[in-house]
């Protein structure tokens, strides 16, 4: 019966919502866009309560699971426990049988001692010896009889405990054969019914937003539209933001959003929707109190922001108010990069191609991919932020995936395909810098990790954001997926590497030691042991099952900023004095060091099938090494 009520609901709230949008031009003035803005209204109250239909609704379905879920776990245990019980009646019975036999031969020898005794008292000649010995015998029977009962009790309550227990929990197999049914009418009523509530709500939604859009359209026609993404966002993002922020909000205004911009601070609301002369944010901005101790605003900027206000302080249709505002500006093509570099550009980032033909470089606002073979650039990727952190082929070496950032910007995570060069995703824009992206071993899954201090997994198939993890105090500058894919591991400028689950985005622990900047983090071959390096100049190997040091790889003077361990259990490692080190990882032992460079040695890739290690420096050279025996091959310029 509750469906046909719940369908009652739906119906007469979308009634009701028609009804109110139908009256809402009769109610307004000469404006349309004041018209148009009542339809706002209706159509927001309308999805408001077709949010809240469709919230009860799923409450109720969760409701419903739950109670499916713990009558199933009853049945599971009932069904497991019934053998056991009827596997113990056979003994309990047997218990009971010789103590019943006793009881039932003492009930029998109590009879005749009475019978004797009844005897013996009929006869008038008896002599009281007999009569006493008689009485003697019956008393004997009744103290039998009586240790038979006692004797016979305990089997026998055993016995009808179970008898019980089997009883119980058959009545509760039965109970939960029913519960099942009607729970599982009542969860697929249930489902039914939130399908219809959600395509209802995804109705007000498309409503409410082509009603916005109306408005939108009306303010263009008027000359009075003025967009909060494309105008007023970056305004406040590259003004505002440095000191009105989650983390440091002067008077407690937070600007990160639109809903927190409209929420307003210590000294009240922010804007008066529709009335500039009134807002707090206009009357700062053009009175140049705002920002404080910085350059005012243009009046360019100021008027945008005024004739904004004035408009009613409107957000675009179809953004999230509470969306940072990195996340819904507008994202301008990077600049284009020189075609010949006038002087060297570090080299920060380098990735093999999975068939080792390819050599993935960091460039300026670019990507360069070299051919190993003759060290000769094949090919730019280009509409990249400024520097490129970090670079990750996926395992089928068709796409390549690109951590960047324009420092105190921006920083962003971007998918290309190869060899067409062509932008397939555009995963994440953060403040700063993305400093790593790593492919799952699958390669079905993404990791970036930045200067907003988290982790975020993304589906490569859909570019969907899956997971965010926020655990670290400060920047995370490198991630790294266990061999199965199931964990995660962390480097960060808060001196700690960490573990998570890649599932959930669960903490499961922290390595602590460095006691400074923990720069590259990488798991060994068999995903029990975990290898970091840092500025305190040492690679350390940790176990995760305890998140305690297992040895330290010595021999940096100067800090060591990224590493890669191989199939076999040898590990890379670069460094501020100038060169590369190949480690076994086992014992400890250095096999190799590879000098030459001449500035301090920022990135290292490996490729073991074709026995080549590449390795990038502060100077723009590459330099491909060989992997045997740590010789050097070629080394070239990293700059077109």
């Amino acid at each position: 019966m509750r469906w046909w009520i719940v369908g009652s609901l739906v119906a007469a709230g979308i009634a009701a919502a028609a009804r109110a949008d139908e009256q809402a031009p009769a109610a307004s003035g000469d404006d349309p866009v004041a018209v148009l803005d009542q339809a706002v209204a209706a159509a927001r109250e309308a999805e408001q309560q077709a949010r809240e239909r469709l919230a009860a609704q799923q409450n109720l379905l969760q409701n419903l699971e739950q109670q499916k879920r713990r009558v199933q776990r009853q049945r599971e245990t009932a069904e497991k426990q019934l053998p056991e019980l009827e596997k113990q009646r056979p003994a309990r019975e047997e218990a009971v049988t010789k103590p019943r036999a006793a009881r039932d031969d003492a009930q029998k020898k109590l009879a005749e001692a009475e019978k004797a005794l009844q005897t013996v008292q009929d006869r008038a000649d008896a002599p009281p010896e007999e009569k006493q010995a008689a009485e003697q015998q019956v008393a004997k029977a009744k103290e039998a009889l009586e240790a038979a009962d006692k004797a016979l009790a305990g089997p026998e309550e055993e016995l009808k405990k179970l008898e019980a227990s089997i009883a119980a929990t058959k009545q509760t197999l039965e109970t939960a054969a029913r519960d099942m049914e009607r729970l599982t009418q009542e969860v697929e009523a249930a489902q039914a019914t939130l399908a219809m509530l959600q395509e209802q709500a995804t109705a007000a939604e498309q409503h409410r937003l082509q009603c916005e859009r109306d408005v939108q359209a009306a303010l263009v026609a008027a000359g009075r539209w003025v967009s909060f993404v494309n105008e007023v966002a970056p305004i406040i993002h590259q003004r505002c933001l440095a000191c009105h922020n989650a983390r440091s909000s002067k008077g407690r205004l937070n600007l990160e959003t639109y809903a927190t911009l409209a929420r307003g601070g210590e000294s009240g609301a922010a804007f008066v929707p529709g009335n500039a002369a009134d807002s707090l944010l206009c009357i700062v901005i053009e009175d140049g109190s705002m920002p404080q101790d910085a350059d005012p605003l243009t009046p360019q900027q100021q008027q945008t922001i005024v004739r904004w206000v004035a408009a009613g302080a409107r957000l675009d249709p179809g953004v999230d108010p509470h969306a940072r505002l990195i996340e819904v500006m507008a994202r301008p093509p990077q600049p284009t990069p020189p075609e010949h570099y006038p002087v060297p550009v570090a080299i920060t980032a380098l990735a093999f191609s999975p068939d080792g033909a390819l050599l993935a470089a960091s460039g300026y606002h670019e990507v360069l991919l070299w051919d190993v073979a003759e060290g000769t650039l094949r090919q730019r990727l280009t509409n990249v932020a400024q520097s490129v952190e970090d670079l990750a082929f996926h395992p089928d070496g068709t796409r390549l995936a690109v951590a960047a950032g324009t420092p105190g910007q921006y920083g962003e995570a971007k998918v290309f395909a190869l060899p067409s060069g062509e932008l397939l995703a555009d995963l994440v824009r953060v403040e700063d810098s993305v400093f790593g992206v790593a492919f799952s071993p699958d390669g079905g899954r993404l990791a970036t990790c930045g200067a907003d201090r988290s982790i975020r997994l993304f589906d490569v198939s859909s570019g969907a954001a899956t997971v965010t993890i926020e655990d670290h105090a400060d920047w995370v500058l490198d991630v790294a997926w266990s061999p199965d894919g199931e964990r995660l591991a962390s480097a960060s400028r808060d001196k700690t590497a960490k573990y998570f689950n890649a599932q959930t985005g669960d903490a499961l622990g922290t390595f602590n030691g460095h006691g400074d900047i923990v720069y590259g983090v990488a798991f060994l071959p068999d995903g029990k042991l975990v290898a970091t390096c840092g500025a305190d100049k040492l690679v350390r190997l940790w176990k995760v099952d305890d998140f305690k040091e297992v040895r330290k790889l010595d021999g940096a003077s100067g800090d060591v900023f990224e590493l890669r361990v191989l199939a076999d259990g040898r590990l890379v490692s670069v460094s501020g004095d100038r060169q590369g080190r190949l480690y076994q990882s086992g014992d400890g032992k250095l096999l190799h060091t590879l000098s030459g460079h001449v500035e301090w040695v920022y990135a290292v890739a490996v490729h073991p099938e074709s026995q080549r290690l590449a390795t990038g420096s502060g100077d723009g050279m590459i330099r491909l090494w060989n992997l045997e025996d740590g010789q050097l091959v070629r080394e070239w310029r990293g700059a077109p």
